[in-house]
């Protein structure tokens, strides 16, 4: 316990998916801590779901929600929102500044650093979440985003990973980690290890997530239309998300014969879409630490992933559950699963190592530990 109450702010860009999640988590945990605590994040991304969790968080947080356009890639719009947020961080005060994901990352330790030419207290902790260490650093781009974090070490007090994959990745591409650095786990609440059990409406299939093409809904479209034909018999399918590409995954389903057997929906929350189907599919290119996997295998759902990114150090190396990113192997597994579902439930981790390795209290203290070490004396 901290032996002092902290004006903590979290800085990210978008409010959907993993990262909000995790900000939600710490910042409940902070708060119930004593912390005064505050978010900054985008107003031009999210729908009704997220609105609704906003509502939710708000009461709660001493320091605010403030929300302001940030894009996600560097232009010259970042001037007029960088200004904004420095703005709104200027006027909270904050003791920590930690910052999410790429943007959030360089805007909070950017401004940290301001804040510290007139005081003399600002923590500044960087969480990537993936971020930038997605690009190939073979790549013009890549290169370009590596130069900043390289950069942007100079500025940070802290770096924290939800992965070691997130970590061993950090060091492949940018190099040894200069600012300390710990590896926190996504934690999960006590009530998410309540068993979900699927309906008697429940489809076959379940894609939940963004709807981009790096957590593989292409994929899963692909893999079901093979898996289809191996089993020779017709499959449903729910996919529930949102993103600028749905239209193009619409479109694919309707080119594959699909339409009238997979249902899209809009976002909502996780536990509530567990109980429409069967056997969750995750098919990502890239993760970093998704707590989509934590949650569905919390609430005693069977699950096929692919061995990207930290999800293997959920599952451990060589698991039947585990595939690589592309759709013949998804389907592979999709049939297998089908065919024998007691027998691929023995391939889930179980309840008694979820808790152990992956709890929010033990997520939360591990953060604070990072936040009181970086404060400046």
């Amino acid at each position: 316990m901290a032996p002092e109450r902290l004006r903590i702010v979290h800085c990210f860009r978008s409010p959907v998916g993993g990262i909000f999640r995790h900000v939600r988590d710490l910042t409940e945990a902070q708060v119930a801590a004593g912390h005064s605590v505050g978010i900054i994040c985008d107003s031009t991304t999210g729908g009704d779901f997220e609105e609704q969790l906003f509502a939710a968080l708000q009461p709660k947080l001493a320091l605010g929600v403030r929300r302001t356009p940030l894009q996600r890639h560097i232009g010259p719009g970042d001037l007029a929102a960088a200004w904004r947020s420095y703005r709104i961080i200027n006027e909270l005060r904050p003791d920590v500044l930690h910052g999410h994901g790429a943007k959030g990352g360089v805007y909070s330790r950017l401004f940290g650093s301001l804040l510290r030419v007139s005081r003399s207290r600002v923590a500044r902790l960087y969480s990537p979440h993936g971020g930038s260490l997605h690009y190939d650093e073979n790549t013009r781009t890549g290169r370009v985003f590596f130069g900043l974090e390289r950069l942007m070490e100079h500025f940070t007090d802290h770096i924290l990973f939800v992965s070691e994959y997130e970590r061993q990745t950090f060091r492949r591409k940018i190099g040894e980690p200069k600012p300390p650095n710990s590896l926190v786990y996504n934690g999960l609440r006590p009530s998410e290890f309540e068993p979900v059990h699927p309906g008697p409406d429940a489809v076959d299939l379940l894609y939940i997530g963004m709807m981009r093409d790096l957590k593989g809904p292409d994929l899963f479209i692909d893999a079901m239309a093979l898996a289809e034909r191996e089993m020779a018999m017709p499959l449903k399918a729910v996919m529930v998300g949102a993103g600028d590409d749905l239209p193009r995954y619409q479109e694919q389903v309707r080119r594959l014969g699909l339409q009238d057997r997979v249902t899209f929906l809009k976002p909502m929350p996780a536990r509530d879409a567990f109980g429409l189907a069967r056997l969750i599919v995750v098919p990502s290119r890239a993760e970093a630490m998704p707590y989509i996997v934590l949650e569905a295998l919390a609430a005693g759902m069977p699950m096929i992933a692919t061995a990207v990114g930290g999800i293997p150090e959920i599952f451990g190396e060589g698991s039947r559950a585990l595939v690589e990113p592309e759709a013949s192997s998804i389907a592979g597994r999709m049939v297998e699963a089908l065919r024998d579902p007691v027998a691929f439930r023995t391939e889930m981790p179980s309840e008694a190592y979820l808790r152990q390795r992956f709890g929010v209290d033990v997520m939360a203290a591990r953060i604070q530990e990072a936040y009181l070490e970086s404060l400046p004396n």
